[in-house]
């Protein structure tokens, strides 16, 4: 992931489960002086993520 100075890595891992599929997300390698971009990051993979899982379950709205 490159954006507004930040260089980091984002790591998806997909494992089968016995009712589908696990989703794991991870976002690395925010320095110390990045705790504006960590937290922005959070927030928008939440609502990222939060969107994704109603999607999932049926629910478009």
């Amino acid at each position: 992931w490159n954006a507004l100075g930040l260089e980091s890595v984002v790591l998806f891992t997909l494992a089968p489960t016995q009712g589908g599929t696990h989703l794991r997300m991870e976002h690395s390698g925010f320095r110390a002086d990045q705790q504006t971009a960590y937290q922005g990051a959070n927030y928008g993979w939440q609502k990222f993520l939060g969107g994704l899982e109603r999607v999932l379950a049926g629910d478009m709205q």
